[in-house]
C-alpha cells in the first residue's frame, strides 16, 4: 500500500500526477513553514515561562521527595513542560513533513 501511495506521489517525467497536487504543492509549503514559524514562537514563549528546576546547590545537598516534587505534574509548571514537550513533537514532525514532501515534489516546481 504504501508502494502505491508513493507511485501515486513519485511520478516521473513519463507517468503523469494529478495537476490539482502539484499546483497545490507551493500552497502547502507555506502552510507548513507559517505553522513552523507559529510552534517556534511557542517553543519560545514556554521555555521562557518555565522555572529552572536547580537552584545550583540542590545536586550537592540531595533533594527531598515532598508532596510538591510528587505532584509537580498537576502545577501550572508541569502543564507548560507538558506543552512544551508537545510543541517540541509537532515541530519535529512538521520539519519531517516538510523534508519528505520537498523530497518527493523536488522536480515539479
Amino acid at each position: 500500500m504504501l508502494l502505491n501511495i508513493t507511485n501515486f506521489l513519485c511520478a516521473d517525467e513519463n507517468s503523469a500526477t494529478a495537476e490539482w497536487i502539484v499546483s497545490s504543492f507551493p500552497i502547502i509549503k507555506i502552510v507548513i513553514v507559517s505553522v513552523l514559524a507559529l510552534l517556534a514562537i511557542a517553543m519560545i514563549v514556554l521555555v521562557v515561562l518555565q522555572k529552572s528546576e536547580t537552584n545550583g546547590i540542590n545536586a550537592i545537598s540531595g533533594k527531598a521527595d515532598t508532596f510538591y516534587n510528587k505532584n509537580k505534574g498537576a502545577t501550572l509548571q508541569g502543564k507548560i513542560k507538558v506543552l512544551t514537550i508537545i510543541d517540541a513533537v509537532c515541530i519535529l514532525v512538521l520539519c519531517i513533513v516538510y523534508l519528505v514532501l520537498n523530497k518527493i515534489f523536488q522536480g515539479f516546481i
